[in-house]
């Protein structure tokens, strides 16, 4: 996911070996993955949603994730990650 986001320009490599190194457990990195692109904005929320969706499909659709959901024009106020351990956190809020 990370190679995908720093191709995509959403993470420089310094940030995702910051990410990488800074946080040990994979739930740690992933809410700080979160978080922080979070902050980069909507498009970077979509980049993020798109790489996850090439890589696990199914993930993504049992996370309700759907790659073609900006493409209809939705509106999604959170898009939720349920699985453990990632159960409290929130993906990207905006309106696609």
């Amino acid at each position: 996911l990370f190679d995908g986001l720093v191709s995509d320009d959403v993470f420089k490599h310094l940030e995702k070996e910051e990410i990488l190194h800074k946080y040990k457990s994979r739930a740690d990195k992933a809410r700080n993955t979160i978080d922080a692109v979070e902050k980069k904005g909507k498009k970077a929320c979509r980049l993020m949603i798109k790489r996850l969706h090439q890589i696990d499909p199914t993930l993504s659709n049992e996370l309700g994730l759907s790659s073609d959901s900006s493409a209809k024009g939705e509106t999604q106020s959170s898009l939720k990650l349920f699985s453990e351990p990632l159960a409290s956190l929130s993906l990207c809020q905006f309106d696609v």
